[in-house]
């Protein structure tokens, strides 16, 4: 079969490997769609996938071809999206419910062969079901919207009326849109560099949009801010625009050297929080059952589909920030 293989830090290629075969509990699935994602390029820069190569692709969703001895739950035919986290269910971590933060973590795409290929092999209990209205093609994008519904678990935005600020308005900025607007915010406005990417958000129905925090004229600051970029200088003003007793959601992906300065007086004195967010954990099935309702456009979301071929170009079209979601189809 034809997979993507990011061989060496920089060097990515499609080549022929042999067909995945399902161990007793796993199922093969026939991938019909896989999104490009941060962590991609994170791989592609020699970062978090413990040994190279490796073929990437943790945001995907087909049609399972086959099964294991032991699958009971699924069939042949059944569509599915894929949960790609590996968890070891034995650590302190996976014991007290924290299975994302498992100390022997591991995900389809990034420890072990992906979805950027023709087939792919998961673990029955890490694949949800598709309703028969939803497109194959469509749910990578279930992966991404676990995240962010994790994101909000993390953020606890239970409060009505929050005012939020968002920046990035890539496709992670624009799911955290989606979702405030349903969580009771007050307000949502995003900030983006990116004069197309603004327009997108402007089109989804956010608040207010600016290439900097100043044009919006909020010196008072917001509840909730949340960065969606991983970039330093995002971060680093992110955090001094949050308002008293507010949080700052640390969502993006930084490289490992990215760092940014605190006020631990302002901290303590104005009772501030900043908190993370790590991918996924219990929110793959509340986003597939949100997805299904329409919480999202594909339309909208996807803005490349690419054939597996294409997967190099693709992900230089993604590393120069262009389009919004960027989806192979094998």
């Amino acid at each position: 079969m034809k997979a993507a293989q990011i061989e060496a830090p920089g060097k990515v290629s499609v080549i022929t490997v042999p067909d995945p075969t399902p161990g007793p509990r796993d199922v093969v699935v026939d991938v019909h769609a896989c999104g490009l994602c941060g962590t991609d390029l994170h791989i592609l820069q020699g970062e978090f996938a413990p040994t190279l190569p490796i073929v990437p692709g943790h945001e995907f969703a087909g049609e399972v071809v086959g099964i294991g001895s032991q699958v009971t739950e699924l069939a042949v035919g059944d569509r599915v999206a894929v949960d790609p986290s590996l968890y070891c269910h034995e650590c302190r971590y996976c014991r007290a419910g924290r299975n994302n933060l498992c100390e022997r973590w591991a995900a389809i795409g990034v420890t072990v062969a992906g979805g950027a290929a023709e087939f792919a092999v998961a673990p029955v209990a890490n694949c949800v079901k598709l309703p028969e209205h939803v497109d194959a093609r469509d749910a990578a994008l279930i992966e991404p919207l676990s995240c962010a519904v994790r994101g909000y678990d993390v953020l606890n935005s239970s409060t009505l009326g929050a005012e939020v600020l968002i920046y990035g308005s890539g496709t992670m900025g624009l799911m955290m849109l989606e979702l405030a607007k349903r969580t009771g915010a007050a307000s949502v406005d995003i900030l983006d560099v990116n004069p197309e990417r603004l327009a997108t958000a402007q089109r989804l129905g956010v608040s207010r949009s600016a290439a900097g925090a100043d044009e919006l004229d909020r010196p008072q600051g917001w509840d909730f801010v949340i960065d969606a970029t991983g970039n330093a200088a995002a971060i680093q003003d992110g955090i001094g625009r949050v308002a008293k007793g507010g949080t700052f959601l640390q969502f993006g992906v930084s490289d490992y050297a990215t760092r940014a300065v605190i006020e631990p007086y302002r901290i303590y004195n104005q009772e501030i929080t900043i908190t993370g967010s790590m991918a996924v954990l219990h929110s793959f099935e509340r986003a597939a059952a949100l997805f299904a309702t329409g919480v999202l456009d594909p339309a909208v979301f996807i803005s490349d589909r690419l054939p597996l071929e294409q997967y190099p170009q693709a992900i230089d079209r993604f590393k120069a920030g262009q389009g919004r979601k960027i989806v192979v189809q094998p």
